[in-house]
């Protein structure tokens, strides 16, 4: 494989907020170390942390001038001296936390785009140990959106565990990548799952994809919980993915089944939420829990892609809109301005 002496990342601009991103040249590295991997970035997608980094509005540490974007689908172009687990053409992702491999681990976490450099360009250099195989029936494009979504996914319905297509329903909160990763791994189980949207053109999209799904708007339908009770005839949700963070907490504790669980795992709707503490009691009652989702280990990431690879399934229906690499601010203004259904991709090389 021919390897160019430069190649074009993004990186982001740095001072006040909000920031953008400018395209940069920089000299590809030509001594690896031993165990280190270059990979040729094929396609990349975006997360909504990205727009939070920019925004100011990102609750974690991020690199001054940093390359964002933590998910990719790669190809591995050269290797170190003592690489062992992959060769030159291999079909590779880094995980998002490289520090997160087992979840013995008890370290801060330090996740790709963030406080660690990220993979928005056409070549990138991580170790080996961070790496991950990628299923082999899917697209650069589809692959790309496993690293933080499908992961995040995955573990948020506990790698489809303790659900049960003829008693459990699945509460998925919007229709971003996590919602639709979610959604797609749902309904290939077989189990029952309602959406919430703010269009009904989105829903009646979503609902073309299978009859399990049940979808709400949220603005002409704004008791989530009573809807959702209705809808399950009162059983309630056995898992309840909250995307919205603190605000929607009452309602999904509301929307819970009997032994339920929240999986909080971002904040589209800020940090603060307008209900009472005493809410929380409820958990009591129902023997519920809410739990905090920090995406997931790269063993989270293997058993994912060996679910996926197992099922063939298809990640095409994740994919909103495709942008060539020059087009990546673009791209950025399409994620802010939140009208899309399911994961923007960044096509880097074909």
């Amino acid at each position: 494989m021919a390897i160019p002496e430069t190649y074009k990342t993004y990186r982001r601009t740095t001072g006040t907020v909000p920031l953008t991103i400018n395209q940069t040249t920089e000299t590809t590295p030509k001594n690896l170390g031993p165990k280190d991997v270059l990979l040729k970035i094929h396609s990349v997608s975006l997360n909504y942390r990205d727009i939070a980094m920019l925004n100011g509005a990102y609750p974690a540490p991020i690199l001054d001038n940093g390359i964002p974007a933590s998910d990719a689908a790669a190809e591995v172009a050269a290797v170190g001296s003592a690489v062992q687990k992959f060769k030159v053409g291999d079909h590779v992702s880094p995980i998002f936390f490289v520090n997160f491999f087992t979840g013995d681990e008890l370290e801060p976490l330090q996740g790709l785009g963030g406080d660690v450099e990220g993979v928005l360009g056409e070549y990138a250099v991580f170790s080996e140990d961070i790496l991950v195989r990628l299923p082999e029936h899917l697209s650069w494009d589809e692959a790309s959106t496993i690293a933080c979504a499908g992961v995040t996914a995955w573990s948020s319905i506990n790698g489809l565990k303790k659900l049960s297509p003829e008693s459990s329903y699945v509460l998925l909160e919007g229709t971003g990548g996590v919602s639709m990763f979610a959604l797609l791994l749902l309904i290939d189980a077989g189990i029952k799952t309602i959406i919430t949207s703010s269009s009904d053109a989105k829903i009646a999209q979503l609902q073309k994809l299978s009859p399990l799904i049940t979808g709400i708007n949220y603005k002409t339908t704004p008791d989530i919980s009573a809807e959702v009770q209705r809808i399950t005839n009162g059983r309630g949700a056995a898992i309840v993915v909250n995307n919205i963070g603190p605000g929607s907490i009452a309602s999904n504790i509301d929307s819970l089944a009997t032994g339920g669980s929240i999986k909080v795992v971002g904040f589209l709707g800020g940090f603060t939420g307008d209900w009472n503490p005493s809410e929380l009691l409820k958990l009591l009652w129902k023997r519920a829990n809410i739990q905090g989702i920090a995406v997931g280990t790269k063993s989270d990431f293997e058993a994912l892609n060996a679910h996926l690879a197992e099922r063939k399934i298809s990640l095409q229906p994740l994919i909103d809109r495709v942008f060539a690499l020059d087009e990546a601010k673009d791209a950025v203004d399409h994620m802010a301005a939140g009208r899309h259904v399911g994961k923007i991709i960044i096509k880097v090389a074909e």
